[in-house]
């Protein structure tokens, strides 16, 4: 046979596409043609797959080799096509039945002695052809257990290229998933070990049921960190839709956790103020890699430091907050991630960051304007909440003797608010108060009464409050609301929504 054809997967940021590898072998000058757009590690392919075939016992046909990677005008990348190439040149070549290679997915990157290697993406390059109506799929020993995680997919593993030989030609078996439960996640900071700062907890908490941004303006040793990091701990667990988007973010950036398993928990990246524009939206050579923006998507973005960040850092974030989605395009082509975060920024009041009302402050009031102004308008006009917090006093930090409320104390709070939210909003795609259109808001039957929200209109007319900023106040009241157990927000729940956004609570 001169022909043959096989499965496999590519991927373009996080969506998979089904690949045919399709092999022909006529007379001519022994070599191999690789075309459909390959990249350079794919390129590389033929010398890998040429010694591993031969280190496996397999007889290379040294006759003019073309392989075709369909559809050609995707580009194609990476080390995932291997093993496809080297079963699609045995099954041309007459060294496998073509038929036992129909309606399976084949992904993994070879050694040159014929081991089969890991490779990252295995989560979205499997569902993409569990999409295209593929039922089994061969993958790296290693990545079984994560690519068991799609359902309606048979999923067999190999670890050498000579396995799969054997189990095409009915000589030999392939290797289950391992089913390893891998490490026990641990558990997360506790809220319970924040002292005092009771405005700081109630603005965690509201951000946590309405799914908002916030930023937390103080002195060090405030608490601004601490809170910041306790934050996933009293959001809910991730359903299986937002599950299986953040496992497939994390496989493609190759920080999944070991076992495969789906990550439930919230992700938090914090990148240091260092970090570049590519580091945070995403970037790199060819087809962009996922940034921190992405990596925590369904999560928690925290920038401590926020004004020592560059300034084209933090403005780069204004876009990718109010679509969920970042587009990056290069030379290599698009490549789109999702971006449904939770921002936090924290900052000090000014360069030196000692209490305001301290005599040894060196700072003058142009200093500390110049300082914060340093986080430009637009931006924190998206930040939903901005909380001022007060030096830690010596009776929260050593003589409260009253417990301190546990993050899962909270966190029973926020999904009650966050039940309630996806009761209401439900109906029309909308699950937290945060994804809900300011113009829903300002119509019926959701529209509030004009007393209650006279304080608003007023802040609007005036100039003080941007019409941005008068939709984010009303879905802050909702969310307040949410969680004082309200049917609706009425005038004292816009007023805190107006003081937590100003930073005027308590």
């Amino acid at each position: 046979m001169s022909y043959a054809k096989v499965c496999c997967v590519g991927l373009v940021g996080v969506a998979g596409h089904l690949v045919e590898v399709e092999v022909d072998i006529a007379p001519g000058l022994p070599g191999v043609t690789l075309t459909g757009l390959p990249d350079t590690a794919l390129n590389e392919a033929r010398d890998r797959v040429r010694a591993a075939i031969v280190n496996s016992g397999e007889e290379w046909p040294n006759r003019r080799l073309t392989v075709n990677l369909l559809p050609a005008t995707l580009p194609k990348r990476g080390s995932a096509f291997d093993l496809a190439i080297a079963a699609g040149i045995l099954a041309c070549a007459g060294g496998l039945p073509p038929v036992g290679l129909d309606g399976v997915a084949i992904l993994g990157e070879l050694g040159l002695d014929g081991t089969v290697r890991p490779i990252r993406g295995i989560l979205p390059m499997v569902a993409a052809a569990a999409r295209a109506g593929l039922t089994r799929a061969v993958v790296p020993l290693h990545n079984a257990d994560e690519a068991t995680v799609v359902p309606g997919v048979d999923v067999r593993a190999v670890d050498t290229l000579q396995r799969l030989i054997g189990f095409v030609r009915g000589s030999g078996t392939l290797l289950p998933p391992p089913g390893s439960p891998g490490p026990p996640v641990p558990p997360g900071p506790d809220l319970a070990d924040v002292a005092g700062q009771a405005v700081g907890r109630r603005a965690i908490e509201v951000a946590a049921a309405g799914a908002h941004h916030l930023a937390l303006i103080g002195p060090p040793g405030a608490g601004k960190t601490m809170l910041a990091e306790r934050l996933p701990s009293v959001l809910p667990e991730l359903d299986d839709e937002a599950a299986l988007e953040v496992t497939a973010v994390h496989s493609i950036a190759g920080t999944l956790p070991p076992g495969g398993r789906l990550i439930r928990r919230p992700p938090f990246q914090a990148p240091h103020h260092t970090a570049s524009l590519a580091s945070l939206v995403g970037g790199g050579s060819g087809l962009a890699r996922p940034g921190a923006l992405s990596l925590a998507h369904r999560g928690v973005l925290f920038l401590d430091e926020a004004p020592e960040f560059a300034a084209r850092v933090l403005d780069s974030l204004r876009q990718p907050l109010e679509s969920g989605r970042v587009t990056l395009n290069r030379t290599g082509g698009t490549t789109e991630y999702p971006t449904r975060v939770q921002l936090v920024i924290a900052a000090n009041p000014c360069p030196c960051a000692k209490p305001a009302g301290d005599a040894a402050c060196e700072c003058t009031p142009v200093a500390r304007r110049r300082y914060l102004g340093r986080l430009s308008g637009p931006l924190l006009d998206r930040l939903d909440l901005r909380v001022r917090l007060h030096p830690m006093r010596a009776a929260d930090l050593v003589g409260a003797d009253t417990p301190r409320e546990t993050s899962a104390t909270v966190a029973a709070r926020v999904a009650q608010a966050r039940a309630a939210a996806a009761a209401r909003w439900s109906a029309h795609g909308w699950r937290t108060n945060a994804e809900v259109p300011g113009a829903a808001l300002r119509r019926p039957p959701w529209q509030l009464p004009r007393p209650d929200v006279d304080r608003l209109q007023r802040a609007l007319d005036s100039g003080s409050l941007t019409a941005r900023g008068f939709d984010r106040t009303l879905r802050l009241a909702w969310t307040v609301a949410d969680l004082d157990g309200l049917d609706r927000p009425g005038a004292d729940e816009v007023a805190e929504a107006s003081q937590l956004r100003a930073g005027e609570h308590g």
